[in-house]
Parts: structure tokens; C-alpha cells; sequence
């Protein structure tokens, strides 16, 4: 059976909804912004985190208020193929990968509020057990606008000295920097944002810069490179630890990667429905392909489903599920450390606090 058979026809009944903002100042200009949704039904709520970047699109939503009709009985499946053919933005959002980030918010709620109406948990639901979570601390070392400096790492570092690390390289990154980053050996993923484009978080492809980094850092995974005339040859070489994030929605987007990886990063809210997800899960486990999961700076619940998720399909690769705290600017003592002890809610799909 495949894994979304599982749960596709269970019932989940819903009243209303209602909606609340919340936000972060991250450094510079950035202020990130989410919005919980909650799916009322039967007495039992269910939540969900929308994970839309654009800060105009979260102030349209709220401003607008519940005003999808999503009342009634529906199964998990028939309540996906609602949201499928509904315009969910009361104005068109800045970005069209937007959708999926909406869609995936109302559909993790959904399927929270289904099994609470159930009295089961995910596990049960799944028939699966969640395992120790390891996690990495994704970081930009220059915050958003800033010159990058080795310090932020070295000062969590400090605190936990068994953190590990996902990069996201700069164009101001110098051999110095890299030399010192190496050293360390905490790093196992750099994200090199090469698909990124008219967003905070943008790089320039720097040929150059990719070598460096290949030969520094021997063992990290090098996840989303720009592929083209002048980056392939330097990339083929170490084609078994490029890793695909940005580009990955749908299993056709695994298929389509420029060599097959041995690795994907999935995102629930980058996929959008939980049959896609599923499915994509299913696919990478037939054909051989490691999964690991990845953030969009979740500021609430939904940092919570991420983290059951990779306990549940992938606890031991480098998920950048890491604690909401540590997204947080600087470092603070007392935090979770990796791996993170399961702790699913016994009804529902969620990460109990």
C-alpha cells in the first residue's frame, strides 16, 4: 500500500476557520512573517502554519479573513482536491510558488484536525514509529545584508559543541573564511541558493567560488548549484553529494535532476499536498534516494510538522529542522541539542512543545 492510501480516506469534518500572523525581525530589513491557520470541527481544532515569504501576501490573507468556504464533511483526500481548485490568495500572490506554501498550510491542519477527531496520532495513522531526530543549524553567516563573518558559528559552537551546520555561502566569502569554516569540521551541507532568484537570500554564481568550496569541504553535501556551461565540469566530479532543494515539488522534478541524486531535500510546504508528499516519500524509498527535510523559517506549528515528518521518513540524515530558537539572532544557552528525542502529540500531527 502506498503511504498516502493510508490516510486519504479518512473523514475530517470542519466548521471554520480562523487565522493569526505572527513574525520575527531576522537581521537588516527582514522581517518574516507566517500565518497559523486553525480548522475547527466537532469540537476539535487542527493547525497549520502558511509559510509564504512575501510579507504582502500574509497582510492580504489576514486582512481578509476566513473567506474560503471549506465548511462541511470531506475526507483527507476530497478536502485536497477542494483546496486544488481554489484560488486561495485574495490577491494574486507575489510569487507562484506561493500556492504550494498555502496549500500546504490548510492541508497540514486538515490532516492534525482529521486525526483528532479520530483520538489517534500520526504514528498510529502511519504505522510507523518516530525515531531520534538529528538536525543541522542552517545559518547565513552575514544575517541578511551583512558581511560575513565566521563568528555567529563559532559562538553557538561554543555552547553546543556537537552542533553541526548548514552554510549558505556568499559571494564575499574569501579563502580565509573558507580555510576557517573548514577547520572546523561542523559543516555538512552548504547551500549554494543557485535557483533563488529576486529574493533576499540571492547569490551570484561564482565558478570560482564553487571550486573552492568542492575542495574545501570534501564531505559536505553541496545542495541547489547553478548547472551550466561553467559550473558543470567542476560539479560532476562530486555529482554523488549534490543535493537538490529549490527545485524539488514534485517526484517529476526528482526525475528531472541533472543526474540522478543520492539525495533530496523534501519540504513539505514546497510540495504543497500531503498525497505529493507522500508519494514523493514512497518514490525516493522505491529507487533508492536518501530524503532529508528542510525549513522555510517556520515561526510556529508548522516547525512542529516538519520535525515529526523527518522523525517519522528520515531521522538520520541532515534535516534542517533544527528548534525555532535557533533561528532566532545569536546564540542562547539551553536549547535542544541533535538528536532530539521524539515527542509527537498522541492525537494529531504535532511536535508537542
Amino acid at each position: 500500500m502506498s503511504t498516502w492510501s493510508l490516510i486519504s480516506d479518512r473523514p475530517v469534518h470542519i466548521d471554520s476557520y480562523e487565522l493569526e500572523g505572527l513574525e520575527l525581525q531576522l537581521g537588516g530589513d527582514f522581517t518574516r512573517l507566517t500565518t497559523v491557520i486553525t480548522l475547527h470541527g466537532n469540537g476539535e481544532t487542527g493547525i497549520g502554519e502558511d509559510v509564504t515569504y512575501d510579507a504582502l501576501d500574509h497582510v492580504a490573507q489576514q486582512d481578509a479573513g476566513p473567506f474560503l468556504r471549506l465548511a462541511g464533511d470531506h475526507t483527507l483526500a476530497s478536502f485536497s482536491e477542494l483546496l486544488g481548485g481554489l484560488d486561495m490568495f485574495p490577491t494574486p500572490p507575489e510569487r507562484e510558488v506561493s500556492r504550494a506554501y498555502r496549500q500546504w498550510g490548510f492541508e497540514s491542519a486538515a490532516l492534525d484536525l482529521a486525526l483528532r477527531q479520530a483520538g489517534i496520532g500520526i504514528e498510529e495513522a502511519l504505522g510507523r514509529e518516530a525515531r531520534p531526530l538529528t538536525f543541522v543549524n542552517s545559518m547565513r553567516l552575514g544575517g541578511f545584508g551583512g558581511a560575513s563573518s565566521i563568528e555567529p558559528l563559532t559562538a553557538r559552537l561554543e555552547l553546543y559543541p556537537g552542533l553541526r551546520f548548514k552554510l549558505d555561502p556568499a559571494n564575499d566569502w574569501d579563502d580565509e573564511l573558507i580555510a576557517a569554516l573548514a577547520a572546523t569540521g561542523a559543516v555538512d551541507s552548504l547551500d549554494l541558493k543557485g535557483h533563488y532568484k529576486g529574493t533576499p537570500v540571492d547569490v551570484e554564481t561564482d565558478p570560482e567560488l564553487y571550486r573552492k568550496l568542492l575542495e574545501a569541504f570534501p564531505d559536505a553535501w553541496i545542495e541547489d548549484p547553478d548547472v551550466n556551461e561553467e559550473t558543470r565540469p567542476i560539479l560532476k566530479p562530486h555529482a554523488d553529494r549534490v543535493t537538490w532543494d529549490a527545485p524539488i515539488h514534485a517526484i517529476a522534478d526528482i526525475v528531472a535532476a541533472p543526474w540522478k541524486p543520492k539525495m533530496v531535500n523534501i519540504k513539505p510546504s514546497r510540495v504543497g499536498s500531503l498525497k505529493e508528499l507522500f508519494d514523493s516519500y514512497d518514490y525516493c524509498a522505491d529507487n533508492g534516494i536518501r530524503v532529508y527535510g528542510g525549513g522555510q523559517t517556520e515561526l510556529g506549528p508548522g516547525r512542529g510538522h516538519i520535525q515529526a515528518l523527518a522523525a517519522l521518513f528520515h531521522p538520520d540524515t541532515p534535516n534542517d529542522v533544527a528548534p525555532r530558537e535557533y533561528n532566532e539572532p545569536g546564540a542562547r544557552s539551553g536549547l535542544p541539542e541533535s538528536p532530539l528525542a521524539p515527542n509527537l502529540t498522541p492525537t494529531g500531527f504535532r511536535w508537542a512543545e
